[in-house]
């Protein structure tokens, strides 16, 4: 079977942060997920229900999660990875904030691309470790909607105190 489809092209730019700290790998892993509880997506399915509706499953999240972020997916692909030689340990994570996340959705089902953030952190070359995202608001910028980029700034400012939460300095990017 084929399908007819009409071709679109968005082309925007992404800025990507670093932050090379002096944190150890193995605590800036543990801070990052004890502030970032894990919720996957049958757990919160199975909460929602329990909680009844929505505003009572987002504000019982904030009350878990003051960042308003959940773990919904992480990796550790140093462990594989140190197969094919390299030894730095690597942690991945996937994080929602819900609330945010579902204005979003709301205004264009597509934003969910880019509404999780990636977020990855490495043992530097050196002593320390790093941290990297990409910042929300510059791709969620390149839908055109205005609800859309002020949601962006929102989860801007979300990452900007998650980041503090952890006891680093707000990114530039990320002032509100």
């Amino acid at each position: 079977m084929s399908y007819d489809a009409q071709e679109r092209i968005t082309e925007y730019t992404a800025r990507r942060i670093e932050l090379v700290t002096n944190a150890r790998f193995e605590a800036l892993v543990a801070a990052f997920e004890g502030a970032v509880p894990e919720l996957t997506d049958a757990a919160a399915l199975a909460r929602l229900a329990e909680d009844g509706d929505w505003q009572s499953f987002t504000r019982a999240l904030a009350w878990e999660s003051p960042s308003g972020f959940v773990r919904v997916w992480s990796s550790r692909p140093g462990e594989l990875l140190a197969a094919a030689g390299s030894g730095r340990p690597s942690a991945v994570w996937l994080i929602v904030n819900h609330a945010i996340g579902a204005r979003l959705f709301r205004h264009d089902p597509a934003t969910v691309l880019y509404s999780p953030l990636r977020l990855e952190a490495h043992a530097a070359a050196d002593a320390g470790t790093v941290l990297a995202f990409e910042l929300p608001s510059a791709r969620l910028r390149s839908f055109g909607t205005n609800k859309v980029t002020q949601a962006g700034a929102e989860l801007d400012r979300a990452l900007g105190d998650l980041v503090e939460d952890l006891g680093f300095p707000r990114p530039g990017a990320l002032r509100r």
